[in-house]
């Protein structure tokens, strides 16, 4: 038995202050924390003009960590992401120029903007929190957070992520338009000046870490753990899904799992908390036939496996 009272306390400062900013979207924010705890990566999918960047720069203020933002043009290189070699005239020699990428948050502001070769360039720093360069490792901070955001395919000068770039997000959360009895609050909070500009952070690097490691210590049954591996099974059995989910997918459920239960006050994970973090943990991961990037699609093809796969019971 652990004592996950401190990572609900926690979850709950971190919702109560983005409130402040955000109007309404209490949920995506909820599930943002989730991933944050869980040592997983987010990506932002919307429109223009929704609110993703605001609220990645307010979990990123919150957290009074470093912070660092990339927006994602077509001429980035991905050297401009990692790092590159300068010539140091005093050692008279090449030397490694470390990225914007060493950081603790990194915000990548329309990512599918970039081109693919510069978009591979956060495949090892996602997965294995490291940059490789001239025969040399470069180790990141081990809380490494990317918040990425991407407009729809529909929008123009844009690079759709490869299936292996957006496995290794662990969400992909969508905010959408402000409910109609939202958007008059929203103008009234921004009238006249952004909340963000006097938000203070309430934790720092040092307690995000402890946070994830007794996240880490959440148990699930044999039982929890079949039925997270029957829905991912059953994503790759269905008629109308090409991809089904990958391994780092079903992992990346666990986690999840693992931090939404503590969040929930919770040191074990139970079949709901299976079923509040399966759509977004899963659905980008899917390909679903004559849907390409409908999330939609993904959505009730991760739902449809929910529905089929049987849920277990306590035995008395």
């Amino acid at each position: 038995m652990i004592d996950v009272t401190p990572v609900s306390q926690f979850a709950a400062s971190l919702l109560e202050n983005t409130s402040r900013v955000m109007v309404g979207k209490e949920n995506e924010c909820r599930l943002l924390i989730c991933a944050l705890l869980a040592r997983g990566h987010v990506l932002l999918q919307d429109v223009p003009g929704t609110g993703k960047t605001v609220l990645a720069r307010t979990m990123a203020r919150l957290l009074r960590c470093d912070f660092t933002r990339v927006q994602c043009t077509p001429d980035l290189l991905p050297g401009d992401i990692t790092g590159s070699s300068l010539y140091d005239p005093g050692e008279s020699k090449f030397v490694f120029e470390k990225g914007p990428v060493f950081t603790t948050v990194l915000l990548c502001d329309e990512l599918n903007r970039a081109t693919p070769r510069t978009q591979s360039a956060l495949l090892e720093c996602m997965e294995e929190r490291q940059v490789s360069f001239g025969g040399e490792t470069y180790r990141l901070p081990e809380s490494f957070f990317v918040i990425a955001t991407q407009n729809p395919i529909e929008i123009q000068g844009t690079f759709p992520l490869p299936e292996a770039q957006l496995d290794r997000f662990l969400m992909r959360l969508s905010l959408g338009y402000p409910a109609s009895g939202e958007n008059a609050a929203l103008l009234m909070r921004f009238m006249q000046k952004s909340p963000l500009e006097t938000l203070e952070g309430v934790t720092d690097e040092k307690e995000l870490c402890a946070m994830q490691a007794l996240c880490a210590q959440v148990t699930a049954s044999q039982a929890v753990c079949e039925y997270i591996a029957a829905v991912c099974e059953k994503t790759r059995s269905l008629d109308h899904v090409t991809l089904g989910i990958s391994t780092r997918g079903m992992l990346a459920l666990l986690r999840a799992c693992q931090a939404w239960a503590a969040m929930n006050g919770r040191d074990y994970v139970i079949p709901d908390d299976v079923k509040a973090v399966a759509v977004p943990v899963l659905a980008h991961r899917l390909r679903v036939r004559g849907a390409l990037e409908q999330t939609d699609a993904q959505k009730k093809a991760v739902e449809s496996c929910l529905a089929q796969v049987a849920v277990p019971t306590e035995t008395i």
